[in-house]
């Protein structure tokens, strides 16, 4: 199987499936593995040295299993371990590796979404505490105003199947009404977090008509087609079988029955034993 030359997929749970359904529905042709880190999960409140270890550590398995590129599908690993991953550990180790993350292709993109020039950004506590959103999107938005909002009880609830009952409701007002209350002319959301999209009924209940609601599923695929064209090296080296699949570092069984809500199909995963 390690012949195999899959495209990785790394999440610190769930969520990153909301982009490998995506990826996966673009580009149908390709090997995948996708990992989730579910033991050690959720990532938002760790360190960023811990997010740092953790990260690289299913980054390099997925490397020894075949993996030459490896989305980080997971936008806290994306905010406290990409940049270091790409610019110390890759050149001496892996220079033939490729490791990709969720924030630069959003932020490439978000300025199209808004008319105000104001735009929200709804993610984890270490997503928001890292300000990775706001530093790229001044990169190619300048003028954009960009008001984050940490929602650090959406994931629980999201991993814990609660993200579909009234308890979930308070919280959702809760972030969405802060986030409100600090930009009254905000129309456009970008949810930065994998996991969020489940909670879209929700969180689109209690904002404006007009307020547009940014997942970042089709934007990663569609960033992933347009690397792979500019990089014939890469794409001439993966197979393409149309295989998948999942691996998690927690209760397989769990995994599986809670990954179909994200992937919208049955999963069959196994379960790897990580360092820590």
């Amino acid at each position: 199987m390690k012949n195999n030359k899959s495209i990785g997929v790394f999440d610190s749970g769930y969520g990153g499936l909301t982009v490998f359904k995506s990826i996966a529905a673009l580009l149908p042709d390709y090997n995948y593995i996708y990992l989730g880190d579910n033991a050690r999960s959720p990532y938002g409140d760790h360190t960023f040295e811990t997010v740092y270890e953790y990260t690289l550590e299913c980054v390099e398995w997925l490397f020894a299993q075949g993996c030459p590129l490896v989305i980080l599908a997971c936008n806290t690993a994306s905010a406290k371990a990409l940049r270091t991953i790409q610019q110390k550990v890759l050149p001496l180790k892996y220079p033939n590796h490729r490791v990709l993350g969720v924030i630069r292709p959003t932020a490439e993109v978000i300025g199209t979404y808004t008319s105000s020039h104001t735009i929200g950004v709804m993610g984890t506590r270490g997503t928001v505490n890292s300000d990775s959103y706001p530093i790229e999107i001044h990169k190619f938005y300048p003028e954009l105003r960009v008001i984050q909002q940490s929602c650090p009880m959406w994931v629980p609830l999201i991993e814990n199947n609660e993200h579909e009952g009234e308890g979930a409701d308070y919280f959702v007002q809760e972030y969405v009404n802060e986030l409100l209350g600090k930009a009254p002319g905000l129309d456009a959301i970008l949810l930065a977090c994998t996991h969020y999209p489940l909670l879209i009924p929700k969180i689109q209940s209690y904002l404006p008509a007009d307020c547009k609601l940014i997942a970042q599923g089709d934007i990663v695929a569609e960033s992933l087609v347009a690397y792979l064209n500019h990089h014939p090296e890469m794409e001439t080296m993966l197979t393409k079988k149309g295989e998948k699949r999942f691996f998690t570092s927690g209760d397989h069984k769990v995994f599986d029955k809670n990954a179909s809500i994200f992937f919208d199909k049955a999963v069959i995963s196994s379960r790897i034993n990580l360092k820590k």
